[in-house]
Parts: C-alpha cells; structure tokens; sequence
C-alpha cells in the first residue's frame, strides 16, 4: 500500500508541479507544429483527426472520437471545419442513419504527401535520442490509462 502525500497548497510552486511540466511541454509541442501546419491549412486538431484518417479512411465519428481520446461534441466542429476546406466528406451510415460515416476527399489524401515532413521535425525538436523518445511514449501512455481509468470512479 502507498502512503499518500498531503501538501498544503500555499507550499506548492508551479514549477515543481508535474501538472504543470505537462501544461507546458504540451504548449511547446504546439508552438512546434503551427509553422509546419500553417501552410497546410491545418491546426494541430485537424492534423489528428487526418493522422487517423490517413491510417483509415471511411470512419464513424465515434472510432476517431475513441482513437484521439475526444468526444463527438468536440470532434464535430473539427471535422465541419475540415469538410468546409474540401478535405473530408460527411455522410449519414447506411446501416445506422444515426451515426456519422467520415471519408477523405481526394484533397484530403494528397495533404498526406504535404504532411509527410512533420513527424521528422518533431522527432528532431524533441532533442532525445529515438529510444528516450520510446520509453516517454510508453510512460505517458501508461500515465494517460491511469488518468482516464480515474475518470471512471467517483471522487471523493
């Protein structure tokens, strides 16, 4: 059994706060991608959705919502915006009316080939060696599990 800690939050510096490590790296990383996202059109959002879509077109709103962690309510201005710049399709399932089927347009996959230099940069302004890189993405994978299997339980 661990023992929990108790910090009287006037004791407590941002700094040292691993919150806030997240907060900020993850303000970083933006700062990263919106020079190499401007001339595509994109914001980093729309990027995520299209990574998913490029690895499987013609989804259900729900299977990128479950794949990038989103619900339909964020996801759907997203993809409204991504449908207005000509780069995905809407359209109503065939099999359940209810549900939102998402296609790439061929727009949609040429961005890919415009695209494919992003991943290289980031890597690059990461400024860790490939296998730092892994065991980071491991880590905050494993943190994130936690995070959300907390979401689930009541609070106290």
């Amino acid at each position: 059994m661990t023992e929990q800690v108790k910090t009287d939050i006037r004791g407590i510096d941002v700094d040292s706060m691993l919150c806030f490590d997240l907060y900020s790296t993850h303000h970083a990383v933006g700062q990263i991608y919106k020079p190499l996202l401007t001339p595509l059109g994109l914001t980093y959002p729309q990027y995520l959705v299209l990574l998913v879509l490029w690895k499987t077109d013609d989804l259900i709103v729900g299977e990128i919502g479950e794949k990038l962690h989103l619900e339909s309510s964020t996801l759907t201005p997203l993809i409204k915006r991504l449908e207005a710049q000509g780069l995905v399709k809407r359209q109503r399932d065939a099999k359940d009316e209810r549900k939102v089927r998402v296609t790439l347009t061929p727009e949609g996959k040429g961005r890919q080939s415009q695209a494919r230099h992003i991943p290289d940069c980031i890597m690059a302004a990461f400024g860790l060696p490939l296998e730092d890189l892994i065991k980071l993405h491991t880590t905050l994978g494993t943190v994130r599990a936690a995070l959300l299997k907390q979401q689930d339980r009541p609070q106290v």
